[in-house]
C-alpha cells in the first residue's frame, strides 16, 4: 500500500500536511547541524497543525438543517423535490464543504458549499431531487460539514443532523371496469328502500310527520289509507369492499426452489420481498385505487384476518383494517411502502393441513378447527360474516395449496361477487387450486408476475387467456413498465 494511503484524510488541509513535512524536515536538520533554532522552528511548525486540529474538535461549528419532500411520500418512478435549508447557529464564520448521504440507488450523493451565493439571513438554500424505480422507506441524508480552523491548516468532517425518511409508495396502475360491483352497477353505489307494507305504493310512502314539506305528499296513497301520506326518498348506502392481502413467506418463495430477495430497506437490511410479492404489492394498491374512485369503503385483511397492515414498519395505523376516502387511500399506500413478507420461512406443510381437514370433516371438532391452516381459518371467516354480503371480497394471493384453497373457498358465501387472484411463476400448476376456489363460488385466475395488473384485472370479465405481457401505465406517474 502507498504511503499517501496510509495517511488519514480529512485531518489537516494540504497547507496543514505541508508545515508538518517541513518541521520533520527542519527536525533532522537541527539533529545534524546541531541547532537548537531549529528544533524550535521544528516544533512550533509541528506543534500548530495539532492545536488547530485539537481546537476544531472542541468547538464545532454548530448548523441547523431543514429538509422538505416535495411531494412526499412519492409514488415509484416519479421524481421528487428534496429541499434544503441549512443555517448556521454557533459561533464561528467561514465557508464549509458539505455532502448529502444518499442510498447508493439514488445515485452521487449532491455536494455544496456554505454558504450559497445566495444566502439570505445566515441561511442557505439548495435544492436536488431524487428518483426511486422500487417502493420502500429510505434515509435521505444526513448532510456532513467538512470545514477548516481560522488558519487553513486542519480539517473536520461531521454530520450535522440525523436525516428524514422518504417513503416511496408503489403507484396504482388504472384497471379497466369490471362487473364486480353485482348489483350495485359500475359506480358501487345501491339504493334502499324502507318497505313497510307489501304494496308499491308503500315502498314508496310512509306517513305524515310533522315538519315534512307539503310538496312530498302522495295524493293518491293518501286517498288509498285515508292518512296523509309523503313519498319516502331513497337513501344510498356506501359501498364496501373486502380486499385479502397475502403476505406470507411461504406463499412467495420465487418459484424453482429460489426463496425471496432483499431489498434495502431504511436502516440498510435487506426486506424480505420477491418478484411475485411485489407484483401482489402494485395489484393490492391498484384495486384499492380503483375501489376508491368509486366511493367505495374498504377492508383490508391478511390472510390470518388481521390488519393486513399490522407489521408494516411504514403503515401510519398499523392497527387500522377500515379505510374511506382521499385520505384512506393515502394511508393504504404508505402502509404499502414497507410492506414485506411474513411469517413462516418453510414451504406449505400439506401434511399438517390434510390432518387438519381430516379431523374437522371426521368430527366437526371445533378444537381441530381452530388448529387450521395458517391463514383462511375462523378469525377470517367471522371478520368477512360481520360483513356479510356487503359488497365484493377481492383476495391477492401467491401460491396456495389444494387444502389452503378448501380452506378459503367458503369465504366466497359472505360476499356479492367473490374475485382471487393467485400471482405464481408457474401459473399452470394452479388448475387444481382454481377449480377448488370456483366450485366454491369465487372468480379466480392465476397469472405469472410478467403479466400486467391490469390483464389480470380483466379477466375476472372474459374467458379467454391472460395475453401476453405489455406496458402497463401507472397512475399518476405516465411511466410505463
Amino acid at each position: 500500500m502507498a504511503l499517501p494511503d496510509r495517511v488519514p484524510r480529512h485531518l489537516f488541509t494540504q497547507r496543514g500536511w505541508g508545515m508538518i513535512a517541513a518541521g520533520g524536515v527542519a527536525v533532522g536538520a537541527a539533529y545534524v547541524m546541531g541547532r537548537r533554532d531549529l528544533l524550535t522552528l521544528a516544533v512550533l511548525l509541528i506543534v500548530l497543525p495539532l492545536v488547530s486540529l485539537a481546537g476544531i474538535r472542541l468547538v464545532k461549528p454548530r448548523f441547523q438543517v431543514y429538509r422538505e419532500f416535495t411531494p412526499s411520500p412519492v409514488e415509484t418512478s416519479a421524481p421528487t423535490t428534496v429541499r434544503l435549508a441549512v443555517a448556521r447557529t454557533g459561533s464561528g464564520s467561514g465557508s464549509a464543504t458539505m455532502e448529502e448521504r444518499l442510498p447508493a440507488r439514488f445515485g452521487e450523493s449532491p455536494a455544496f458549499r456554505f454558504p450559497s451565493r445566495s444566502a439570505t439571513g445566515g441561511t442557505s438554500r439548495y435544492e436536488y431531487h431524487l428518483r426511486s424505480a422500487q417502493r420502500g422507506q429510505f434515509l435521505i441524508g444526513p448532510v456532513t460539514a467538512e470545514f477548516t480552523d481560522p488558519f487553513g491548516l486542519s480539517l473536520h468532517r461531521q454530520a450535522i443532523d440525523d436525516g428524514d425518511i422518504l417513503t416511496v409508495t408503489p403507484a396504482a396502475v388504472v384497471l379497466p371496469l369490471t362487473g364486480l360491483a353485482g348489483a350495485r352497477g359500475n359506480d358501487g353505489v345501491t339504493a334502499t328502500r324502507i318497505r313497510a307494507n307489501p304494496s308499491d305504493d308503500d315502498v314508496m310512502t310512509r306517513e305524515y310527520r310533522h315538519g315534512d314539506p307539503m310538496r312530498r305528499v302522495h295524493w293518491a296513497a293518501t286517498a288509498r289509507h285515508g292518512d296523509l301520506m309523503v313519498r319516502q326518498e331513497e337513501s344510498v348506502t356506501t359501498p364496501e369492499a373486502t380486499v385479502i392481502m397475502d403476505h406470507r413467506y411461504g406463499a412467495f418463495s420465487g418459484g424453482s426452489g429460489g426463496g425471496p430477495a432483499g431489498q434495502a430497506g431504511a436502516d440498510g437490511h435487506p426486506m424480505a420481498t420477491s418478484g411475485t410479492f411485489e407484483w401482489s404489492v402494485v395489484a393490492v394498491m391498484s384495486i384499492s385505487a380503483h375501489l376508491a374512485e368509486r366511493n367505495y369503503a374498504l377492508r383490508l385483511l391478511d390472510t390470518g384476518g388481521g390488519p393486513a397492515f399490522l407489521r408494516s414498519p411504514s403503515a401510519p395505523e398499523p392497527e387500522v383494517e377500515e379505510y374511506s376516502g382521499a385520505a384512506g387511500l393515502q394511508s393504504i399506500a404508505e402502509s404499502l411502502a414497507a410492506i414485506q413478507l411474513t411469517g413462516s420461512h418453510h414451504p406449505h406443510r400439506d401434511n399438517a393441513l390434510q390432518q387438519w381437514v381430516g379431523r374437522v370433516s371426521a368430527a366437526g371438532d371445533r378444537t381441530a378447527l381452530d388448529l387450521g391452516p395458517e391463514g383462511f381459518d375462523d378469525l377470517l371467516m367471522d371478520k368477512l360474516s360481520a360483513h356479510r354480503m356487503r359488497g365484493p371480497v377481492i383476495a391477492v394471493l401467491g401460491t396456495l395449496s389444494r387444502m389452503e384453497a378448501l380452506a378459503l373457498a367458503p369465504a366466497a358465501g359472505y360476499a356479492t361477487n367473490a374475485f382471487a387472484v393467485i400471482v405464481t411463476e408457474k401459473p399452470g400448476e394452479s388448475a387444481e387450486v382454481l377449480e377448488v376456489l370456483r366450485q366454491g363460488g369465487w372468480r379466480a385466475v392465476a397469472v405469472a408476475p410478467a403479466v400486467p395488473v391490469a390483464s389480470a384485472w380483466s379477466q375476472f370479465d372474459q374467458d379467454v387467456a391472460v395475453p401476453a405481457p405489455s406496458a402497463e401505465v401507472r397512475r399518476g406517474t405516465g411511466a410505463a413498465r
